[in-house]
């Protein structure tokens, strides 16, 4: 098996630009993409219209395609960049889900056992960097990218996900390298000055 390259895992809440700032860092860096299964994804319609069936079903599809990028992550050997980390599955939508009550404790401990029996085989990321972003913002940017099957997102299922989120990166940053980017103030989808600053951090960090 190769030696892998380095690894830097995007990370933030739905909306928040993940997908373009992955798309861009691996233009300019001339790294490997690896992006998340949501256009594609069998599940995530089904449940955005009924939440308490489908949460296990979409959280173990989700886990399964993280596994699988992060093993040709590992094969591959190349630097690699990810949109979305595999620790978010865990310690926030699935864990949400189960304190929100859309998922039940018997799906929820399931799902915690395959995934910590997986963790040992999973490569860290090198540096994970986190968008960001009030709710405001994300409302506004999941608006405007007008996906049919996120027009029934709550606004107050947004704001949970933003605070499971400020309650993991104060865990996170103990573990792993952590970037914070301000979502509200940045803007990669509209010029690339925001962008060429973000690389120059990064570039000091991996060098």
């Amino acid at each position: 098996m190769k030696k892998r390259g380095y690894l830097i895992s995007i990370a933030g809440n739905i909306g928040v630009g993940k997908t373009t700032l992955t798309e861009k860092l691996s233009r300019k860096l001339g790294w490997k993409a690896y992006y998340e299964s949501v256009i594609d994804n069998p599940y995530l319609s089904d449940f955005y219209q009924d939440m308490h069936r489908w949460s296990f079903n979409l959280q173990i599809y989700f886990l399964s395609h993280r596994f699988r990028s992060q093993k040709e992550i590992v094969e591959s050997g190349e630097n690699a960049i990810q949109d979305r980390t595999i620790y978010e599955d865990v310690e926030i939508f699935a864990r949400s889900l189960y304190e929100q009550g859309y998922m039940d404790e018997r799906d929820h401990q399931t799902y915690r056992d395959l995934f910590y029996n997986m963790v040992p085989y999973l490569p860290e990321p090198d540096l994970i960097i986190y968008l960001r972003a009030s709710v405001d913002t994300l409302m506004e940017r999941i608006r405007k990218r007008g996906r049919d099957f996120e027009r029934t997102i709550h606004r107050d299922y947004i704001a949970y996900l933003n605070r499971a989120y400020e309650r993991w990166m104060e865990e996170a940053q103990q573990k792993f390298r952590v970037m914070v980017v301000n979502a509200d103030q940045t803007d990669f989808v509209n010029g690339d000055d925001d962008l060429e600053e973000l690389i120059k951090r990064i570039r000091d960090i991996l060098p």
